[in-house]
C-alpha cells in the first residue's frame, strides 16, 4: 500500500512486529494477556490516611495502585521500589462517592488499592506521618 509515496513491506513489518513483542517482556516488565506495566508505574501513590497510620504500626501499608495490576505485580513493585520483604498483599476495588458540583450531580473516580503486609523488622519511612 502507498501512503505518501511509500511502501511497506509485510515481511519486515512483521519481524520488527515480532522484535516489539519481545523487548516488552524484558527486566522489570510484566505482560499478561495485551497489559503490559512497567513495574514502578503499578503504584500510583501511597494513600496516608488516619486509618492506613494506624495500619502502619501493624507493619502494614495502603497503596494505590492501577486498576490493572494484581497481587503478583504489587508485590514485585514495592519490593523493587523500597528494598523491603513483602508477605502479603490484599487488593481492595474501591467506588467513588457521589458529589454535587453545583447544580450538576456526579462522582469521584474509582481506584484500586492494595494493603501490603511486610516481613518483621522491615519498614517504610515516611509512610506513617498524617497529614
Amino acid at each position: 500500500m502507498a501512503f505518501f509515496g511509500k511502501k511497506l513491506d509485510k515481511e519486515s513489518s512483521s519481524a520488527e512486529a515480532t522484535e516489539d513483542k519481545e523487548k516488552k517482556v524484558s527486566d522489570g516488565v510484566v505482560s499478561s494477556d495485551n497489559i503490559s506495566l512497567n513495574l514502578p508505574m503499578v503504584l500510583i501513590q501511597p494513600r496516608i490516611s488516619e486509618k492506613s497510620g494506624k495500619l502502619a504500626g501493624l507493619n502494614k501499608y495502603v497503596f494505590m495502585v492501577k486498576k490493572q495490576a494484581n497481587k503478583v505485580e504489587v508485590k514485585k513493585a514495592v519490593e523493587s521500589k523500597y528494598g523491603v520483604r513483602v508477605t502479603q498483599v490484599n487488593m481492595v476495588n474501591t467506588k467513588g462517592k457521589p458529589r454535587n458540583f453545583g447544580r450538576t450531580a456526579g462522582r469521584t473516580g474509582d481506584f484500586r488499592k492494595a494493603i501490603v503486609s511486610l516481613k518483621q523488622g522491615d519498614s517504610i519511612k515516611g509512610l506513617t506521618e498524617v497529614a
